[in-house]
């Protein structure tokens, strides 16, 4: 019985005993049913304790780890473990899937919850980042993921009474996560002091942000917020695995045993303790609780699952029990009755009744179990052990027999003889002993064959021999009872064998696969009357199988369920179930036998639906009586659309060749030629490898593909139109059922779908980005949304996709041997095989369609029959075609099918009989065919009915027309299959002659009639054709080297000549009489012959590689020849002698023609790209200026000729997919023709002179280079260009400090310490005088609790723009500094904040649409794209209320640059950093990413929405301007054309603005604005300004346009001017700032009035009317700003930056009071105590003093070199002390007058100062150095102070530095690289202020001598605090800021009293 197919029975799942409790939690409810969801293994399972009955979820293939309960109690979702795991949304009802959710995490799914209206699902990943992830399960689609944890997570929750929030909680932290827009946030939750950090298990949460959560010690910690609040302590003797939330309270379950209940305050209620009742035990440990009115679930670490009715607490009731942890092998069955026997290392044995699917004994033994056996007339038990004992128990009382120990390994096997006699056992000692059971079980016998562990064994029927398995493989017998092995294989010839468990063995051949010599079959057992057999792998899978099964390969039904290994499989003894175990699941399933004969009756049970299907992966030898492959199939399944090179490639390979282009930059390139080309008519239709792919639209036209064109033909006037938005190789085309629609599918690496209609030519979307190598198929639901799938399912090739009319969730697939019923599952489909029955096996299916029930499908197969499907079952087959049906469409009352033997058949709507056929024969042609049938009953690919015809598609790639009455039309034709190579254009007629290697040749007309009229087989096939210089010859080169002369009309030979093998590969007649005929060939040689005598006259050598081109000279005497080596060669005819020309004079000659593709003067055809693409062909135009090209992109490119100089400049087209083989203008240059290799088309281009053409969008695409020219240069443009933005939490220090930081120095001991003196505690001594002097603020002191943001001065103009404008009609503007978004009144100059970035803001942008009023969008920066906190992102808020909206983050790493609203503010558009400038189009309102696409090599600075759109957009930067349109969820790109502008160069854009009627406007560099209509350049504005042009506004109301650049102030010019609509005229203004050059960053226009941001950091309103300048904001423009002084007692304070200008502040009036310009950048500042003084430290050594009230410079010295960095007055005003960075400070003394002569100076100074204090009694000065010492001098000696003693008795007048003992505690861990730059004690001297490199103000306690103190932190600088200061009476903290130039001041709040 050799059958290998599978069997015809096959096993369902009735039952599975267990639960998984090990290592999950939170995994046990009750449904809405009242019924118990939970699982185990890999199955979902729905327990219903009324009916004792389960039901199963069989949709994963592996653990599963994690469930969740939907609020609704219906569905619940799980997930599991695996490489790529996903999450199953299931009813729990049907136990159907309702959506699966994939692709995102990796490992595992730790956790799963559905939020309150349960339309989210959170899910949380067992990845190293435990990443979090939220998902609308319903579609599928993933909203937001950011990374969790550093480690694990064990529980997550939605908050139920706050939408979008979550908390989740884990090893050592929990955290409490915000959802905004895409992005999730989280805080972590702050244990204080109120509880230990320690590991959180699980959480509930309730009303008023309570979280409850459990922890480890078995307390419960109460959160509020983000803060601990309380803790319930010892709620739990041991850790709380499980909290439960009900309507009545919560129920929490710990390790402890016990169920405690607790009411909605969580005051204690009850508890359970299980261990004390009567079923509990020992060491009982509750993983998971559910609580419902009054029945609680509880399940156990041990698998089992209790319930308990509350008011009887005490008698939980066990429902279900399963083997605890340890693996699971020993299973044995009853020899007589339905029992089945299981022991585990759990050293549990447990008898199971599969009747009553309960457990009805249990008995513990001393050691894990490994194997079990019950004797033949069911009295015995043995158990094998793993210590290599065996037990033999009773079977009724589970009492011991004996207990033997003869083995030191495991036992894994033994066995009962059919007698009864013999036990045998087999041991990992690879042995086999015998033991006599009636003695008592004496060992009689040992069999020692094996030299491997022993597997399996079975008995012989008479108890006489016994055959055994090890884990070698190798398979031995033995006689019986002695142990003999017998080596005579004869003598065992008709042994009957008892049972069947061995894995090895001729009649188990079957169960392995083919080649594979892997043991991974644990378990067989036969059934020999069922004749079939199970098996059980290691891959959780269940096989059923034929037995015998002999030959290697067979085919089986899998089953699945258990998740890791399968370790034992048993029949029943009645072969009514199968019964198998899990290892590591330690789980015991229980399978219902079905045998054939009942199958008929089962048939309405559905086959089982699951995501692997359950019928075997066919093996590779298919049944025996395969169907041979048709030949056409056959190829079809062969194509395989990969390519060498993807277009998608061309941008890396032109990175990787910059380095070529800037070697040959140097040199001036041509410009591109001004005329152009257009396609107009092509030859071809792709029918030799696509089916189902020719329509008729509704207005008649007809709609099909060739090559990479769309193409939609009209045949009442032939002429066709061309959609041209693929770039390779279209392979499938769909039409919509209602609308002029279609879909197109091409081949690429991320190949795309282009959905467009046919009227427009426009594509309405585009789909990408799920398919490899090629889309095959696609199509459109009967509403007409089309998608396409993600995934298709089968490793075969799927040949067509059909969407069900009537329910748009089902489609069905259909392909090689396959047929499948798909339905949408969210972001999954789900499908199942057709199911064949008994009717006969799967053929490749070659079409399908739907008929007119929902049910009915109809599929077509390689075969000629017709299948008819009634849901997924065939119901019969119709013979209808010889040969495979390719074609299929459904009418209104019937069918029509086509076939490969070239009949057109029509049905009747039942397929029960043909009503008519049609031949397509030469004869039926009609006469005004466009062509010539090749031959009668050519294969049809393609049929499609419409307008009373029939059209069919053919293989030869014809299109015909069948009238319903039998006359056919032929509309279209081009060759067949077989790259097309031969092109000619007659001398003077518009036709032209192809060749190709498909073995025709074909004339073409070209004249408008568009038809081909005569075709001609040859015996080979053709590269290479030639016309003679009359037109009546026509000469052909052949490919196996002979080639011929036609008649030029009738094609009959004149002549043929054979003298080479290889391909004839170019062919040419000499000019002027065609007296010479050159024929070159491909073994390298050129033969000339005389035409008139028919001889060879010469023959060219010399080549040293094959010939490719070749041209006359005009006399016919030269011939120039190109090699494959790419040489060029010259030979004078007629013999042939090679000639060296050089190459100027090579130019001079005049050729006849050129073709060729070297030489110089084509030596700019050649891309960059030019060793892994071939430019295959070229032909010049008469008048020789222009040359077209082609290549083996599918590029036609134009030239200006001569085309010298590397990479010139051209146009190019894209129509042809692969190679473009050659190029031909014809005798008039009216035309060019180009031919495609394997695209097999041939097409026809119309040639538009320069000048002559209407104006219309030419459609070819500029080169590839950007010009070489620069750009132009600017040193802001630059300056923003190379800016390298970093984010804050990686950078680094600003000073150059070395040394060990004072956290890290041992702290030297006191002189008490060294000498060992106990001091008394209490000492008599004075006490400690005051670290420091205080002014008393009031009598109390009161120490500061928070900081407020209240002032911020400062804009970042430097390298942002277009980031100031109005809001509420001017009343406020809205601007950014640092990561602050600065909302200004103008009226109060009060200011408000948007404090949410975490890092500094790029850019901002203002929705303009009224329904979204006062909403803004703002980008940051961030580093890598991962997701997570630090990653760049984009925040829409409400300016008004500082609400946050939605936050994007983005994968723009490094930074947002640029952010702009469409016109109905729906849409946002963002631009990157990232190397690629990638621009994304979001819906912000949902935060979803609707598209993104890179945007340009370098960088984009702005890119902006049309005003009126919501799909068009534009962007500027480097060098570049692109015109986007946005298609689905496509981008498209045009770049802007130069056009014919003379000297148009593309410049670098900096700004863009709009005007009516697709008018754009762009800013360069050079101060010119360019005007755009569409993409094409039609007006440069020069001059527009003198400098770049760096902002541009356009006024929605009026259409005006304000222009912002860098500009010197003039009589008439100015850095802003406002313009018409049309950019003719405009006014300019002149910013009154006293600058010597203006440069506006940022420009908007509101009611009459101008905002305008600057470089300098100002803000500005201009008055439209009477030009008044009104400066609303000052900043300082350059920073750091490192000097900061605060006056003594006034709201005052100064700072000092790096631009050279000292500026006081007013901190009452909001506003800078004055500005002082020094001419050098300044570096400290500081008052007099009185306040009546100033000192200026400058950074080149030199420091002023100036009087306050007159500003006059009082004194200026210079006795340094170099920076000044810290400047102070002694509190007694006499003495001036100066530190510098030469390790000096200088002493003054002040009351000498002006002079300022040095007194003394302080020596040993280790390094730079960088901060000094006076004691209080001036007498001593503290300094604080770069290498993180504190030194203390004398005043004014200079001599430095050793003592301790002395120094800790100082009490100091101020404190500002960031060392010392007193300050150790604000050094943070994390500043191995950064430091703590500044430091300021208040003036109370109960609180101490920092500033860092990370940007953050932090407050302390002061002292603070405790390391790494407690503190609050204050964000919102960027990088690199300079220096921070209270003011007077500590009410306001000022902090400078280093990178943003920005001064913040900050309201102190004090502590009430």
């Amino acid at each position: 019985m050799a059958d290998r197919s599978a069997p015809s029975c096959h096993l369902r799942l009735e039952w599975v005993y267990g639960y998984r409790g090990h290592q999950c939690r939170n995994n046990l409810y009750y449904t809405a049913a009242k019924e118990i969801v939970y699982f185990v293994a890999g199955v979902g399972v729905v327990y219903s304790p009324r009916e004792h009955r389960q039901k199963f979820y069989l949709g994963h293939q592996d653990d599963i780890i994690s469930l969740a309960l939907h609020p609704e109690r219906v569905l619940v979702a799980t997930g599991q473990v695996g490489k790529e795991p996903y999450i199953c949304v299931w009813d729990s009802y049907t136990v159907q899937t309702v959506s699966v959710l994939k692709d995102v995490h990796t490992h595992g799914i730790a956790c799963l919850a559905f939020d309150l209206d349960g339309q989210r699902l959170v899910s949380v990943g067992l990845d190293s980042k435990n990443t979090v992830c939220v998902w609308d399960w319903r579609k599928g689609k993933l909203l937001s993921m950011a990374p969790g944890h550093t480690d694990r997570i064990f529980d997550i929750s939605w908050d139920l009474y706050q939408p979008n929030k979550l908390v989740s909680c884990g090893v050592k932290h929990i955290k409490f996560w915000s959802l905004c827009g895409n992005s999730l946030t989280p805080k972590r939750g702050v244990f204080g002091k109120t509880g230990d950090l320690q590991t959180i298990l699980c959480l509930a949460c309730a009303r008023d942000e309570v979280t409850y959560s459990g922890a480890l010690n078995g307390d419960i910690y109460v959160w509020k917020g983000i803060n601990l609040v309380r803790t319930i302590q010892g709620a739990h003797a041991a850790g709380i695995f499980s909290m439960n939330a009900c309507e009545e309270g919560f129920a929490t379950g710990g390790r402890d045993g016990c169920v405690r209940l607790w009411d909605l305050n969580f005051k204690p209620i009850t508890v359970i303790d299980l261990r004390e009742t009567d079923q509990g035990y020992k060491g009982l440990s509750v993983r998971s609780v559910c609580w419902r009115g009054d029945h609680i679930l509880v399940g156990t670490q041990d698998s089992e699952i209790f319930e308990i009715v509350v008011h009887e607490r005490n008698k939980p009731f066990l429902i279900m029990q399963g083997h605890c942890e340890g693996e699971l092998w020993a299973l044995a069955v009853h020899p007589t009755k339905p029992l089945a026997m299981t022991g585990s290392d759990d050293r549990s044995v447990r008898i199971w009744s599969l009747i009553d699917h309960a457990l009805i004994a249990r008995c513990n033994m001393e050691e894990p179990i490994r194997c079990a056996a019950v004797s033949t007339d069911g009295i015995h038990l043995a158990l094998g052990m793993k210590d290599g004992s065996f037990t033999v128990l009773r079977v009724r009382d589970m009492t011991e027999v004996v207990h033997i120990k003869d083995r030191k390994e495991a036992i894994h096997e033994l066995k009962y003889s059919p007698d009864g006699n013999f036990l045998a056992v087999g041991s990992n000692d690879s042995s086999v002993d015998i033991y006599g059971v009636v003695q008592r079980y004496k060992k009689v016998g040992e069999c020692i064959g094996s030299l491997s562990f022993i597997t399996h064994m079975d008995w012989s029927s008479d108890s006489k021999y016994l055959q055994t398995n090890d884990g070698n493989g190798k398979r031995l017998f033995y006689r019986m009872p002695s142990g003999k092995e017998v080596t005579n294989k004869e003598e065992l010839k008709g042994v009957q064998w008892a049972s069947w468990t061995c894995v090895s063995g001729l009649e188990v051949n079957g169960i392995w696969p083919k080649y594979s010599d892997i043991n991974d079959i644990n378990s067989v057992d036969a059934n020999f009357i069922g004749q079939v057999m199970v098996t059980a792998d290691d891959y959780g899978i269940v096989k059923l199988f034929r037995y015998p099964c002999l030959r290697k390969g067979a085919k089986f039904k899998k089953y699945l369920g258990h998740s890791a290994h399968v370790t034992n499989v048993r029949w029943s003894h009645d072969h009514q179930w199968v019964v198998s175990i899990g290892g590591a699941d330690h789980s015991v399933f229980q399978w219902k036998f079905v045998p054939d004969r009942k199958l008929k009756d089962s048939l309405h049970i559905a086959p089982q639906e699951s995501l692997v299907d359950s019928n075997s992966d066919d093996s590779d030898s298919d049944q025996s009586d395969v169907p041979e492959l048709d030949s056409e199939i056959e190829q079809e399944t062969q194509i395989t659309y990969r390519r060498q090179v993807y277009k998608e490639d061309l941008p890396q390979l032109k990175e990787q060749c910059k380095e070529k282009r800037k070697s040959a930059a140097s040199k001036r390139r041509e410009r591109a030629p001004g005329n152009s080309i257009r396609l107009h008519f092509v030859h071809g239709y792709r029918g030799y490898d696509c089916r189902s792919n020719l329509f008729y639209t509704q207005t008649g036209e007809i709609v099909y593909h060739v090559a990479a064109v769309g193409v939609v033909y009209n045949r009442q006037q032939n002429t066709q139109r061309f959609y041209l938005g693929h770039d390779d190789d279209i392979l499938c085309l769909a039409i919509h059922p209602l609308k002029d629609y279609v879909a197109t599918g091409q081949v690429g690496r991320d190949s795309s779908i282009h959905i467009w209609d046919t009227e427009t030519i426009k594509p309405l979307s585009v789909l990408k980005g799920y398919h490899q190598y090629g889309v095959c198929a696609v199509d459109f639901s009967a509403i007409g949304n089309s998608f396409t799938l993600k995934i298709l399912g089968s490793k075969d090739k799927i040949f067509v996709v059909k969407i069900n009319p009537y329910m748009p969730d089902k489609l069905t697939t259909a392909g090689i041997k396959h047929m499948k019923f798909w339905r949408r599952a969210g972001g999954g489909l789900i499908g199942r095989k057709g199911c064949i029955g008994a009717l006969g096996r799967t053929d490749t299916m070659m079409c399908a369609v739907y008929g007119w029930t929902e049910e009915m499908t109809f599929s077509g197969t390689s075969t000629g029959d017709v299948c008819i499907w009634r849901d997924v079952f065939l119901i019969k087959t119709v013979k209808a075609h010889d040969g495979p049906v390719f074609s299929m469409h459904a009418l209104e009352k019937g069918f029509v099918t086509g076939g490969k033997d070239g009949v057109v058949a029509l049905w009747d709507d039942t397929f029960e009989r043909c009503l008519k056929t049609y031949a397509i024969k030469r004869a039926a042609l009609a006469p005004g065919s466009k062509g010539l049938l090749l031959e009668d009953n050519p294969s049809i690919r393609a049929i499609s009915l419409g307008h009373g015809h029939i059209l069919v598609g053919t293989k030869n790639g014809e299109i015909l027309e069948v009238d319903k009455s039998g006359p056919i039309t032929l509309l279209v034709q081009g060759h067949m299959e077989g790259e097309v190579w031969g092109l000619a254009t007659h001398p003077h007629l518009p036709i032209c002659a192809t060749v190709s290697d498909d073995k025709t040749l074909r004339i073409w007309d070209l004249s408008p009639s568009h038809c081909m009229l005569a075709v001609r087989k040859l015996k080979k096939g053709g590269r290479c054709c030639c016309f003679s210089p009359d037109g009546k010859a026509l000469a052909v080169g052949l490919n196996d080297g002979s080639f011929l002369i036609v008649n030029a009309d009738t094609l009959e030979d004149l002549v043929s000549f054979q003298h080479r093998k290889d391909v004839i590969s170019e062919i040419r007649f000499s000019p002027g009489a065609g007296k010479y005929l050159a024929v070159a060939s491909c073994d390298n040689f050129v033969d000339i012959y005389n035409v008139m005598s028919s001889k060879r006259v010469g023959i060219c050598k010399g080549a040293s590689s094959y010939i490719t081109h070749m041209d006359w000279d005009i006399r016919g005497k030269l011939l120039q020849v190109n090699t494959g080596a790419k040489e060029q060669l010259f030979f004078e005819a007629p013999r042939g002698k090679k000639q060296t020309i050089p190459s100027l004079e090579v130019e001079k000659i005049g050729w006849a023609s050129w073709t060729s593709v070297l030489g110089s003067c084509c030596e700019g055809i050649w891309p960059i790209i030019g060793e892994v693409t071939d430019v295959t062909a070229s032909c010049l135009t008469s008048d020789s200026k222009v040359l077209a090209t082609g290549d083996d992109f599918g590029f036609v490119k134009l030239f200006r000729y001569p085309a010298k100089g590397k990479f010139g400049k051209f146009k190019r087209y894209v129509a042809h997919s692969t190679h473009v083989t050659n190029v031909r203008w014809t005798y008039d240059d009216s035309l060019l023709v180009t031919v495609g290799g394997a695209d097999t088309s041939l097409m026809l281009w119309t040639y538009e002179i320069e000048g002559h053409r209407d104006n219309r969008q030419c459609d070819s695409e500029e080169s590839d280079l950007d010009s070489e020219e620069d750009g132009g240069y600017d040193s802001d443009v630059t300056r923003e260009n190379e800016i390298n933005y970093t984010i804050k939490a990686l950078s680094t220090n600003i000073r150059p400090m070395f040394g060990i930081k004072p956290h890290l120095q041992q702290k030297e001991p006191t002189l008490d310490e060294r000498q060992g003196v106990v001091r008394p505690p209490v000492s008599r001594a004075l006490p400690q005088p005051e670290k420091l002097q205080t002014n008393n603020v009031g009598k109390k002191k009161r120490p500061i609790e928070d900081l407020i943001l209240e002032l911020v001065f400062g804009y970042r103009g430097k390298d942002c723009r277009n980031n100031v404008h109005y809001l509420n009609d001017g009343a406020d503007v809205i601007y950014h500094t640092a990561s602050i978004g600065i909302l200004y009144n103008v009226a109060t100059g009060s200011q408000s904040f948007y404090q949410e970035h975490n890092d500094d803001i790029l850019c901002l942008t203002v929705n303009q649409h009224p329904k979204f009023t006062n909403i803004v969008a703002t980008g940051q920066v961030g580093d890598s794209a991962d997701m997570s906190a630090t990653a760049p992102s984009i925040h829409v808020w409400d300016a008004m209320n500082k609400q946050t909206l939605s936050v994007l983050r983005c994968y723009h790493s490094k930074g947002v640059c640029s952010v702009s609203f469409s016109a109905t503010g729906k849409l946002l558009l963002s631009v990157g950093l990232d190397p690629d400038h990638t621009i994304t189009i979001w819906k912000w309102q949902e935060g979803a990413k609707i598209a993104s696409r890179a945007g340009h090599n370098q960088r984009i600075f702005v890119a902006e929405f049309r005003p009126d759109s919501d799909t068009q957009f534009v962007s500027v930067g480097v060098k570049h301007v692109r015109f986007w349109t946005l298609a689905g969820r496509a981008l498209l790109s045009k770049k802007g054309l130069l056009s014919s502008i003379e000297d148009a160069r593309m410049q670098t854009m900096l700004s863009v603005a709009f005007g009516a009627n697709n008018l754009t406007f762009t800013g360069t560099i050079s101060g010119d604005v360019c005007v755009w209509k569409d993409h094409v350049l039609i007006r440069i504005v020069a001059k527009a300004h003198n400098g770049p042009v760096f902002t541009m506004y356009t006024t929605l109301r009026d259409g005006l346009i304000v222009t912002g650049g860098k500009e010197r102030p003039s009589k008439e010019g100015g850095a802003v001017k406002l313009w018409d609509q049309e950019l003719k005229r405009c006014r300019a203004f002149r910013l009154e700032t006293g600058q010597m050059t203006d440069c506006v960053r940022s420009v908007c226009r509101g009611k009459g009035k101008i905002l305008v941001g600057t470089r300098n950091a100002e803000i500005i309103e201009v008055g439209e009317k009477n030009a008044a300048c009104n400066i609303l904001i000052n900043g300082h423009m350059d920073g750091p700003i490192w000097g900061l002084a605060t006056h003594p007692s006034r709201d005052f304070f100064l700072s000092a930056a790096e631009d050279g200008t000292v500026r006081l502040w007013d901190i009452g009036e909001k506003k800078m009071l004055n500005k002082v310009s020094l001419g050098h950048a300044a570096r400290t500042v500081c008052y007099s105590p009185e306040g009546d003084m100033v000192a200026i430290g400058m950074k080149n050594g030199e420091f002023i003093i100036l009087l306050v009230t007159s500003l006059k410079i009082w004194g200026k010295k210079r006795d340094r070199r170099s920076a000044i960095q810290d400047i102070r007055f002694s509190p007694d005003s006499r003495y001036l002390a100066v530190g510098s960075s030469e390790n000096a400070v200088d002493f003054y003394d002040l009351t000498l007058g002006p002079t300022l002569n040095r007194v003394s100076y302080c020596k040993d100074i280790p390094s730079f100062v960088i901060q000094m204090d006076f004691s209080a009694d001036s007498s001593y000065l503290q300094v604080s150095t770069g290498s993180y010492k504190r030194q203390v001098y004398e005043v004014p000696s200079g001599k430095q102070l050793v003592d301790q003693a002395v120094i800790d008795r100082i009490t100091w007048a101020t404190w500002t530095s960031v060392l010392g003992d007193e300050v150790i505690g604000i050094w943070s861990r994390h500043t191995e690289k950064a430091d703590v730059n500044c430091a300021c004690v208040s003036h109370s001297g109960i609180n101490l202020v920092t500033g860092d490199d990370f940007g953050m103000v932090k407050l302390f306690d002061f002292p603070c001598p405790e390391k790494f103190a407690k503190h609050k932190r204050f964000l919102g600088h960027s990088a690199h605090l300079t220096n921070i200061r209270f003011t007077s009476g500590d009410r306001y903290v000022v902090s400078a800021g280093g990178d943003d130039c920005s001064l913040f001041v900050w309201k102190c709040v004090h502590m009430p009293h």
